[in-house]
């Protein structure tokens, strides 16, 4: 599952990342230190998310 995981953290991590940079933007927080925070925070919060979306994925997996 950590195989899984770690493919998966790839995509997730930069979509939370880009997706909180995205809201630091708009919501009118345009300096590097509030940008950095945000792909931080989407960076560590794309760690518990993977983890959790391969789990579900190897428990739906048919054998």
């Amino acid at each position: 599952m950590l195989r899984l995981a770690s493919v998966l953290y790839a995509i997730v991590g930069t979509t939370m990342a880009g997706i909180l940079v995205i809201v630091a933007l708009a919501s009118g927080y345009d300096t590097l230190k509030f940008i950095l925070i945000a792909a931080g925070l989407g960076a560590v919060l794309g760690l518990p998310a993977s983890f959790y979306i391969a789990k579900a994925i190897k428990a739906t997996e048919v054998e």
